[in-house]
């Protein structure tokens, strides 16, 4: 005769495993996420999710399971807001908020750092704008100008040199 004392199906087996790594799940999932609602719901569907395939589910294994269960959950919510932000249209500061000082201040600012870009020697403009506006890495950098990564290095700083001796750090 199969001992059921052991099989997750058995709601007190459920229930003994549920009090005993319930918080453990909750907590492994607050420190990855950061939001304790979140973590409470995720930890909430991940024991659904053991209690539905219980059938499949060992008792032997079943700590593991849960903290798999429980990453893939927080995986996938955190695809869905990739997803989401990724998805989302441009927000566009509503006019209010900008005041006419505030948008001549930001003209202003903007000419200065096209003025400044534009006295960058033009080794030092091409990497700086390769690296900050086409989001290029050193090493790619390096490849398109055809150039060494330590080269890369030196024109960036001595960009970066520049731009803070006459705007500051942006």
């Amino acid at each position: 005769m199969k001992d059921n004392s052991k099989n997750i199906c058995n709601p007190k087996t459920f229930e003994t495993v549920f009090t005993t790594y319930a918080e453990d799940i909750k907590r492994f999932l607050y420190f990855k996420y950061g939001h304790l609602e979140i973590a409470e719901d995720v930890m909430q569907d991940t024991f659904v999710k053991v209690w539905q395939n219980c059938k499949e589910v060992r008792y032997e294994t079943v700590k593991s399971l849960l903290y798999t269960i429980a990453n893939n959950l927080f995986l996938n919510i955190k695809k869905h807001e990739k997803v989401v932000r990724k998805n989302q249209p441009f927000l566009v500061q509503e006019k209010d908020i900008e005041t006419p000082e505030f948008l001549m201040q930001e003209k202003e600012f903007l000419l200065k750092v096209e003025t400044v870009i534009a006295s960058l020697t033009k080794k030092q403009r091409e990497v700086f704008l390769l690296s900050r506006i086409d989001n290029k890495k050193y090493k790619e950098i390096a490849i398109i100008l055809g150039i060494s990564i330590k080269a890369v290095e030196k024109r960036m700083h001595k960009a970066l040199v520049v731009i803070r001796e006459k705007i500051g750090n942006i």
